[in-house]
This record gives C-alpha cells, structure tokens and sequence, in this order.
C-alpha cells in the first residue's frame, strides 16, 4: 500500500545509469582539470558543471539529486581550495558558492510541488519569508553584493528542506539515499580530515596562509584545526556530529570504520559547541528510541569507544585533543576558559543593542567586535539582520517544526526521523555560540528537519491508509 504514496514504482528506473553518467562525467573533468593543472579553467567548469548536473538530477532523478547536493557540501570547498592553489589566488566568491547554487534549485519545487502539499508547509513559509523581508531591509541600505551572498546563504538550506518535505510521499527513497550518504561521507571526511591533521596538503596550507585566519589553526602538520573537506572547522564538525549520530541507526561494514575515523577527526576539529551538540543528539536520541534500540545504541558506543579512545590517547593526537577536552572545565569556571570570556564579554557590549532592532538592519549587515565574531551567535545575527519583526516569525516557524518532530519522536515508531530530531535539536542547542541558519551549518538544520517532517506525513498518511483498508475489509 505504501506504493501508493509514491510517484515512482520501486523497480529500476532507467534514468538512472544516464543521471551516473552525469555525475561520472563531472567527476572525470574535474579529476582531468587537476592532473593537468587547468585549475583556472575549472573556476568556470566546476560551478558550471556542478549547476547542469544538479538542474538534470533535479528534474529527472530527484532522490539522487539530495545526494549530490550533499556531496557538494562535502566536498565542493576541497575542490575550491585545489582549484586556487592550482591558480595561485583565491578566485571568486564564498567558499561554498558551487554547493549553494545547487541546493538552491531545490527552490523550484515551490513552484513544482507546493500547491499539491500545502498542508503543513506554513512553518516552513514563515522562515522563508522572515528571511525575504530581511532581504529587502539590507537591499536598500547595505552592500547588495554581501546582500546576495547572505540572503542565499541564509535560503538555500531552508529550500532544500522545505523541497524534502515537499517530496514527503517518496520518503522511504530520501530515507535510504540520506542514510547511505552520510555513512559514506562520515567515513570519507574522517579519512581526510585525519590526513589533513598529519601531512596538510599544500592546497590546504595555502587556503590557510590566504585566509589568515588564527582560528583555524596553523599551516602546518599536526598543528592544523581539521575542517577535513569542508571550508570551516565548525561546519566540517556539525556535519560530522550529523554522520556519527546517523551511525547510530546503521548497520553494516562500514560502521566500524566511519566511526574510528570520523570521531578521530571530530576530536581534531576542537568544536566544542558541536562536541556539546553531539552529547545532546546522543541523549535525546537516546531516550527517543524503543527498548530493544537502546540496548543496540549502548552497544555500539561501547565498540566505538573501545575502537577510538586508544587511538585519541596516543600521540601525535593526543595533546591537541586532551588540552581541548579540558577546557570544557568552562562550564564549571567560566574564568578559565579565554573563549568564554569573550564571547561573554561580546554579549554584553552588544545584546543590549541587539534588542532595540525592531526592523532591523537587514541581510549584509555584519556584527563588528573585538569580542565576538560574525559567526559566534545565532541569538545576535537574528536580532541584527532580522529584527524582531523578521526573528519572530523565523523562530516561531522553526519551533513549530521542532515540536512538532518532538511530539513524533515521543511515539517511538520510526528511528530514522528520532535520529532527525536529535540531529536538528543539537544543532538548534548551539544557538547562542554558532550561527545555525545559514551556511554548511544551516543545511544540517533544515536538511534534517525537512526529511523528518516528510517521515512523520509519510507515515501519518501510511496510517489513514491502513485504517481506510481495514474498514474497507470489513465492510
């Protein structure tokens, strides 16, 4: 009966090998473009490519198009960062331009899908219009190149998951597709990630000495802050806090490898606001789960950590992930951890400021301090850019999605959409001390509760369907 609510049948669909093609083909131009260090060339091909392939998957193998999207998050900023160091200089645009483009043609199913599912659809609304309004307000008085960038940096990851709700009726293929995505990226970013942290590359050193950014760590072996594959420790950290809790709910042989790797790099990544983000997933996982999963859960940590933490306690990685772990001592004294201090110090000089913004300043502006960065608080850039009259909404849409996901969970029926919301309620968690809406980060937020939505009307509808049949039968 489930076949039903589908769009497509579940024999193979021949579009398939021409969709792996497509991607094939990007894949080669890409690899040839480097072997013979065209890298200037591939500043137009690579995002050009990425937009044509996405465009046909989108259009004709939609499941496989989610995957692809996420894979540009993976792996579009490694791409970027050996296309520079191939060209010599940092060429054009943020470092997710590609990525962010592809994920924006997601939007198109407003158009495509909407008026066929508007119910349930208005929390999702609010947050995209929250944002437009806020784009207007910055149109008119900021940069309108920042503006731009910021208003699909803000979007682009509430589209992706409005589109996987909107594609609810084919959730069993985004379940599966997500699931394997993400236990293969888990296992690919760790790898990375932990060769990044012992030789770094020399694309990686060069992004690192252009950027000039200390946080980051330095360009240097054993010295570098892993961000693995992706354009920022924290980003690379979320999603890799995202792959290692959706491990939870896989089997398989890739388990015990992308969990020794991914928490290695995880470790390396020094992101405590994640770190904290994952021991919230866990738990709220956890206690979202029937009996019998628990009992497999409690198991998997015991091997996982059995296979990780002999590894983190032997050098080189060791010190780096010790001296890290320590001062999570901040939540006792707050006065022995520098980081805190400043952000503290941050909150106070601009939250006061923050709360009289009651139309805002709009998309494009930029919060300037010596304390706290651009990108250290949800709480001050919504306040900022979004005002009250554009937070309200957002926030009011986003709630509503999370508790519903919550009252979902509380039944204990399907534990891929109990592992959403414990992937969209860790990152929800870091929003005073990450900025969650946009960006990498953002997609994690609003990719997972896009596809648990879309679990919990499957699965209501699959309900009313079964309910409808058994009346049917005994009539």
């Amino acid at each position: 009966m489930s076949s039903s609510l589908s769009n497509k049948d579940n024999h193979k669909n021949p579009k398939s090998t021409s969709a792996w093609l497509a991607i094939i083909g990007l894949a080669l131009v890409i690899l040839a473009g480097f072997a013979v260090g065209a890298g200037r060339i591939l500043v137009v091909v690579f995002p050009l490519g990425s937009i044509a392939v996405g465009l046909y998957l989108y259009l004709q193998k939609p499941v496989m198009y989610v995957s692809f999207v996420w894979w540009l998050w993976f792996v579009g900023p490694l791409i970027r960062r050996i296309i520079d160091y191939q060209s010599g200089f940092l060429t054009f645009g943020p470092w997710t331009l590609t990525p962010t483009l592809v994920t924006c043609i997601s939007g198109l199913s407003i158009i495509r899908l909407l008026p066929k599912n508007a119910i349930g659809s208005t929390p999702f609304l609010l947050c995209i219009g929250s944002v437009f309004y806020a784009f207007l307000i910055g149109f008119l008085q900021n940069s309108k190149t920042v503006v731009i960038n910021q208003f699909l940096s803000w979007s682009c990851p509430i589209l992706f998951g409005f589109h996987l709700f909107l594609s609810w009726r084919d959730y069993p293929q985004y379940r599966k597709i997500i699931q394997k995505t993400f236990v293969w990226g888990t296992l690919f970013l760790g790898v990375y990630g932990v060769i990044q942290y012992l030789i770094a590359p020399g694309w990686d050193r060069f992004w690192l000495e252009s950027i000039n950014n200390n946080t980051f760590g330095k360009p240097y072996p054993l010295q570098i802050r892993v961000s693995s594959s992706l354009n920022s420790p924290q980003g690379f950290a979320n999603v890799m806090m995202a792959g290692l809790l959706m491990l939870f709910n896989s089997g398989g042989k890739l388990l015990f490898p992308a969990s020794g790797f991914g928490y290695l790099a995880f470790l390396l990544s020094q992101a405590r606001s994640a770190w904290i983000g994952w021991t919230i997933g866990l738990m709220t996982y956890l206690i979202s789960i029937k009996a019998r999963l628990q009992i497999r859960l409690v198991g998997t940590m015991i091997a996982a950590a059995i296979l990780v933490v002999p590894l983190a306690l032997v050098p080189p990685f060791s010190d780096i992930i010790t001296s890290r772990l320590e001062t999570l001592g901040a939540v006792s004294d707050p006065n022995g951890d520098i980081s805190y201090r400043a952000r503290a110090q941050g909150y106070a000089e601009l939250l006061n400021i923050a709360l009289t913004q009651f139309l805002g300043r709009g998309l494009g502006y930029t919060i300037s301090s010596n304390s706290i960065g651009s990108r250290d608080s949800s709480i001050l850039s919504m306040l900022f850019n979004l005002g009250w009259l554009g937070s309200i909404p957002y926030l009011l849409g986003l709630l509503m999605l999370l508790f519903k996901l919550f009252q979902v969970t509380q039944k204990r029926e399907d534990p891929f959409v109990s592992v959403c919301f414990a992937i969209s309620f860790a990152v929800f968690m870091q929003i005073g001390l990450n900025l969650i809406n946009m960006n990498t980060i953002g997609m994690v937020l609003w990719g997972f509760i896009g596809i648990g939505m879309a679990g919990y009307k499957y699965n209501a509808c699959q309900k009313i369907l079964q309910r409808r049949n058994r009346q049917q039968s005994l009539s």
